[in-house]
């Protein structure tokens, strides 16, 4: 969304904040021998006691209050009460929600333990990538030229980048324009990032995939070639300068 007054830039700070600090605690909270249906439910009680809703359940009917992804989920991951998470598991935790007519986007990958499968190394990756992607922002920068650095970057660092999965704009809704900040070079997308807008940013950082392909549930994605995948996403407001990090709370960099 465009910000045009104080009021809506409070708003914004406030559900961002929120999904910030629900996503912070739920990683704390994940322990071993615990379900992801546990954790969500976790997750979905912070959302009540800030009077927040969750943003893919109220939006698609998603089943739980937050994505939950275990190992070779890609995305999109259903909590269960047969997920039982396990010591040196890759997870990744999306938190999004609405407050007040306001909606924001956070997620962040980490390892649960001991990274007894040498999954630190993907993770690290896409925390970095996301770092200078978000560093490179400002009104006026094309949308293709950071999809353009964070595909470099990871090739850098040995990995892919899934090709199908983007950030997008946010704020009067859960996916607003731009709909697709890819991690990826499109030449033929002109777009640029606007001053005073919200949007996601994600980056989708992969072992052996490039596309995301859904299971039968109907929700969860997969690498079309296995492997791992990685994500982490901050909201942030595009100003002439480095951007504001509405999502800061989170501590995804920490």
């Amino acid at each position: 969304m465009s910000i045009t007054s104080e009021s809506e830039l409070v708003g914004m700070k406030k559900i961002s904040e929120v999904v910030g600090t629900t996503l912070k605690l739920m990683r704390a909270y994940a322990k071993v021998g615990m379900s992801t249906k546990e954790l969500d439910d976790y997750g979905g009680e912070i959302l009540k006691r800030y009077g927040a809703k969750s943003a893919p359940y109220e939006t698609y009917g998603f089943p739980g209050y937050s994505c939950i992804s275990i190992n070779k989920e890609a995305a999109h991951g259903i909590p269960s009460e047969k997920k039982i998470l396990k010591e040196g598991d890759l997870i990744n935790i999306d938190v999004s929600a609405e407050l007040n007519g306001f909606w924001s986007d956070n997620g962040g990958s980490f390892v649960l333990g001991k990274d007894i499968h040498n999954h630190q190394p993907l993770v690290d990756a896409s925390k970095h990538i996301l770092r200078k992607a978000i560093q490179n922002i400002k009104g006026g920068v094309r949308i293709s030229e950071i999809g353009y650095l964070i595909e470099s970057e990871a090739k850098k660092s040995g990995f892919k980048v899934i090709k199908n999965l983007a950030g997008h704009g946010v704020g009067r809704s859960l996916h607003e324009e731009p709909e697709n900040i890819l991690n990826y070079r499109v030449k033929s997308n002109r777009e640029r990032f606007k001053k005073n807008t919200t949007v996601a940013i994600e980056t989708f950082i992969s072992t052996n995939s490039t596309v995301a392909v859904e299971l039968n549930d109907g929700w969860t994605l997969v690498g079309n070639k296995g492997g791992y995948v990685t994500q982490h996403e901050h909201t942030i407001l595009v100003t002439d300068n480095y951007p504001v990090i509405l999502t800061k709370s989170n501590d995804i960099w920490d």
